[in-house]
C-alpha cells in the first residue's frame, strides 16, 4: 500500500534506463527507513572495482539476489539485468548500490518525478547538502568504542551521560546551551560547556542520513554513512548515550597513507569535527582515479566528481631553459634545485648581501611555479611586525557610526583560505616574505611556527579558536639580507624549518649576473669589471655589493655610473667600516678601482 511518499526514480549509469522504488516508514536493521526497489526495475550488469571490498554488504546482497533469480538478465534492456519482484532494502543507499554496482548516496540519487531528491521529503532538519564528519570514539572513558561497539553494531555515539532525557533531534543551539548549563554546570568549565554545546548541536541537529562519518582506531581510518535518526539510550558508564545508526565500510585505511590535507583535518583536537572541506578526499579513499572519473562522467555522481577533483595532484612546473634565460640564471639546473627544495621543504630563504636580486628572483619564481601573480602574496617584515598583522588579530572597525574591535584576517590566513578552497588545492600558492630576518619570527608566527615543521598537523588558533593547518599547496619564499644579520646568527628553530639558498657575488647565479645582463643589453663590460674589483677588496662576504645596483637604465646615462657609485654603493661601505678608520673613497672609489682594473689588464697583456 503506498505510503506518504511519492514513487522515486533512479537513472542507471551511461544514461541507462530508470529504476523505480518507494520509501517505507518501517526502519531497517541499520536504523534507516527501508526502501523497496520495485519489480521490473533495471539493474546495471557490472560493478566498479572497489564495490566488492568497500561496499561488501551491498555486494553480497546483490550476488545473493542474482543467485536466487530475483535479479535476472533483462528481456527489455540489452546488457542490463532486471528485478523480477519487489526487493526490500535496509536503506535508500543500499538500494541504489545494488542497482548501480557502486557506492551511492541514495538520499540524493533517488529523485521524485519532478526531480527533487529523496532527502527533501524528510523532516526539516534533514535539509541541506550532505556533509562529512569525524567523530572520535577510540578513547571514551578509557574504552575503544570503535572496536567493541561502533563497528560491531553499526553505530556512532556521543557520551552525554549527564544530559537530560527528552532532548529532541533538531534541537536549537540555544535549547542545548540551556540544557548543558543546567546539567553540566558544576561538572565542566565554561569552555568545556561551550565545546559540548557545539558537539551536541552537530550530532543532534546538523548530521543527517546520507552524511559520511569517519573515526580513527588503532591507526586505521574507518568511513561509513549515517543511515538514521538519533536515539537516546542508557549505556554502561554513560559512554554512548546518544547514538546514530551507521553503515560502516568493511575496510579501514592506514592513517599514515592518507592524503596530507586529510591528516591535517583529522588532527583537530575535538570529539566532533566537520570534515566537509575535505569531503572529496574522504570519498575517494580506496577508489581508483579511473573509477572516480567514470562515475563522475557516466553516472553523474557528484560525490565521485568531488573526489576526482580532490584527487588532482599538486605539481610544481619544471623550470625551463627559457626561464633561466629570462632570469639570467647561469644554469637551469640551479632553478631545478630551488624547485626540488621547495617541493621537499615547502619553505625556502634566499640569503645574501644587498643588491643580489633576492626579492626579484623570489617573486618571479613564485609567479612561474604558481602559474600567475594571482597566486602570490608579498609581505614585508619589520621589527614591529606582529602575529596580529601577519595572521589574525582584533582591529578597530567602524560600523553604523560606532567603533568596535573585530577579528580581521592577515595576509597568511587570507592566502591559506584561498589555497584550501575546493578546486584550488592542486594549484601552488606562494607567500613571499621580504626581509624575513628583520622581524621576531617566534612572535610573528606564534603557534604557526609549529606548522612550518609539521605540515600534516593542525593547531588551535589563539584568537579565533579555530583549528588551522597550512595547506600542502602553500609555499613560503623568504629573503634575508645578510648585511643586517649573518646567516650564522639564525637560530636553530628557523634553520630547521627553512631551506637556505645563497645569492652572493661570490657564487653563481649572482657572480656572473651583471656580465650576462650587460651582454644582453649590448653594453660594455666595464661596470662588471669594476664590481668584481670592488668585491675583491671586501673581506666579509656578507657585505659585498650585489649587481642589481648597476642593472638600471639610469646608471648608463651621462654621469650615471659615478652618481650611483657615490650615492648608493659607497654609503653602504661607509656604514660597514664605521669607526674602522678606513678611507672608503680611497679604497673603493671609482678612480681607485679603474686604476686597479687597468693595471690588471695591462699585467695580462704581453709587453
Amino acid at each position: 500500500m503506498p505510503g506518504p511518499y511519492p514513487e522515486f526514480h533512479l537513472r542507471l549509469p551511461y544514461e541507462g534506463p530508470v529504476a523505480h522504488g518507494r520509501l517505507l516508514e518501517e526502519k531497517g536493521t541499520n536504523g534507516s527507513q527501508k526502501f523497496v526497489v520495485l519489480a521490473g526495475s533495471p539493474v546495471r550488469s557490472s560493478y566498479v572495482p572497489s564495490f566488492p571490498e568497500h561496499m561488501r554488504s551491498s555486494y553480497l546482497l546483490r550476488q545473493r539476489l542474482i543467485g536466487e533469480g530475483r535479479i535476472v538478465p533483462s528481456p527489455q534492456w540489452p546488457d542490463h539485468l532486471e528485478t523480477t519482484e519487489d526487493i526490500e532494502c535496509n536503506s535508500p543507499s543500499a538500494a541504489a548500490e545494488i542497482l548501480t554496482g557502486s557506492s551511492a548516496n541514495g538520499w540524493q540519487e533517488w529523485k521524485s518525478p519532478d526531480g527533487h531528491p529523496l532527502a527533501d521529503y524528510l523532516p526539516s532538519y534533514w535539509y541541506g547538502p550532505n556533509r562529512t564528519w569525524l567523530v572520535r570514539g577510540s578513547n571514551v572513558a578509557g574504552q575503544d568504542l570503535v572496536r567493541w561497539l561502533w563497528l560491531q553494531e553499526g553505530l556512532v555515539s556521543l557520551p552525554a551521560g549527564h544530559l537530560r532525557h527528552g532532548i529532541e533531534q533538531g534541537a536549537s543551539k540555544d535549547a542545548l546551551r540551556t540544557a548543558v548549563e543546567e546539567d553540566y554546570g558544576s561538572l565542566l568549565t565554561h569552555n568545556q560547556r561551550v565545546r559540548l554545546v557545539e558537539e551536541l548541536h552537530a550530532f543532534l541537529s546538523r548530521m543527517k542520513p546520507g552524511d559520511a562519518v569517519c573515526t580513527i582506531s588503532q591507526g586505521l581510518l574507518h568511513v561509513g554513512e549515517i543511515t538514521g535518526d538519533v536515539e537516546q539510550v542508557d549505556s554502561e558508564a554513560g559512554r554512548s548515550n546518544l547514538r546514530r545508526p551507521v553503515e560502516w565500510q568493511d575496510v579501514g585505511h592506514d592513517y599514515h597513507e592518507l592524503p596530507e590535507e586529510l591528516q591535517q583535518k583529522l588532527s583537530a583536537q575535538h570529539d566532533v569535527v566537520d570534515l566537509t572541506a575535505v569531503a572529496g578526499l574522504v570519498a575517494g579513499l580506496g577508489r581508483s582515479t579511473e573509477e572516480l572519473d567514470e562515475q563522475a562522467r557516466e553516472v553523474g555522481d557528484t560525490t565521485a566528481e568531488l573526489a576526482a577533483l580532490a584527487r588532482r595532484e599538486l605539481e610544481l612546473p619544471e623550470p625551463t631553459d627559457e626561464l633561466a634565460k629570462e632570469l639570467l640564471v647561469h644554469d637551469v639546473a640551479w632553478l631545478r634545485e630551488v624547485r626540488e627544495l621547495l617541493w621537499d621543504e615547502r619553505q625556502l630563504v634566499f640569503h645574501g648581501p644587498p643588491g643580489t636580486g633576492k626579492t626579484y628572483l623570489a617573486l618571479k619564481l613564485a609567479e612561474y611555479l604558481g602559474g600567475g601573480a594571482e597566486q602570490v602574496t608579498l609581505v614585508q617584515f619589520h621589527p614591529s611586525y606582529s602575529y596580529e598583522d601577519f595572521f589574525e588579530g582584533f582591529r578597530p572597525q567602524g560600523d553604523s557610526g560606532e567603533v568596535a574591535f573585530r577579528l580581521v584576517d592577515g595576509p597568511l590566513r587570507q592566502l591559506a583560505d584561498a589555497a584550501s578552497r575546493e578546486g584550488n588545492r592542486h594549484i601552488p600558492h606562494f607567500l613571499v616574505i621580504d626581509e624575513i630576518n628583520r622581524a621576531n619570527l617566534a612572535k610573528v608566527f606564534g603557534e604557526l611556527y609549529f606548522l612550518l615543521e609539521y605540515r600534516n598537523r593542525s593547531v588551535r588558533l589563539t584568537y579565533s579558536g579555530d583549528d588551522f593547518a597550512l595547506p600542502p599547496n602553500l609555499f613560503v619564499l623568504g629573503t634575508m639580507n645578510t648585511a643586517d644579520r649573518s646567516i650564522a646568527l639564525v637560530d636553530a628553530a628557523m634553520r630547521r624549518r627553512f631551506a637556505f639558498m645563497e645569492l652572493s657575488p661570490r657564487v653563481e647565479p649572482t657572480r656572473g649576473l651583471l656580465r650576462r645582463w650587460l651582454e644582453r643589453e649590448g653594453r660594455e663590460t666595464e661596470p662588471a669589471d669594476l664590481l668584481d674589483a670592488l668585491n675583491a677588496r671586501i673581506d666579509d662576504p656578507d657585505f659585498r655589493i650585489g649587481p642589481s645596483y648597476l642593472m638600471r637604465e639610469s646608471v648608463y646615462r651621462d654621469g650615471g655610473l659615478d652618481r650611483t657609485w657615490r650615492t648608493k654603493i659607497l654609503p653602504l661601505l661607509d656604514e660597514h667600516h664605521y669607526g674602522d678608520g678606513v678611507d672608503v673613497e680611497q679604497r673603493y672609489g671609482l678612480r681607485t678601482l679603474r686604476a686597479a682594473v687597468a693595471a690588471s689588464r695591462s699585467g695580462l697583456s704581453p709587453g
